[in-house]
């Protein structure tokens, strides 16, 4: 089901849905379509829709994820995104520890 589709049947574009509603309408769709009274036809028409669905609810998630980590920090009070990283760039994994002082390679009596 393509957005004029959706449009066409009443029903509102998908990317202009906030997470909750579209979270709110792939439950419907689940719903419908575990009901099994849906005819063939309109079960793929449904299933598309419900994969447009999935698919805009966990971009809106990784949207807020990265959101979350820009104000998050780490347990120095450094930011894990700084401010000015563009809003598309991962979130970097938390620093690691420090590795304990182990002898250089060039140390080793060999």
């Amino acid at each position: 089901m393509t957005t004029e589709d959706a449009q066409m049947d009443g029903q509102p574009d998908v990317a202009a849905m906030s997470f909750e509603e579209a979270l709110a309408a792939l439950e419907e769709v689940v719903s419908r379509l575990e009901g099994a009274e849906v005819a063939l036809e309109a079960s793929i028409a449904l299933y598309k829709r419900g994969a447009a669905l999935r698919q805009h609810c966990e971009a809106r998630l990784k949207a807020a994820e990265l959101e979350v980590s820009r104000i998050v920090a780490d347990g120095e009070g450094v930011a894990l995104v700084p401010e000015n990283t563009p809003k598309s760039a991962p979130a970097p994994s938390p620093r690691a520890p420090a590795a304990p002082d182990t002898p250089e390679t060039d140390d080793i009596p060999f």
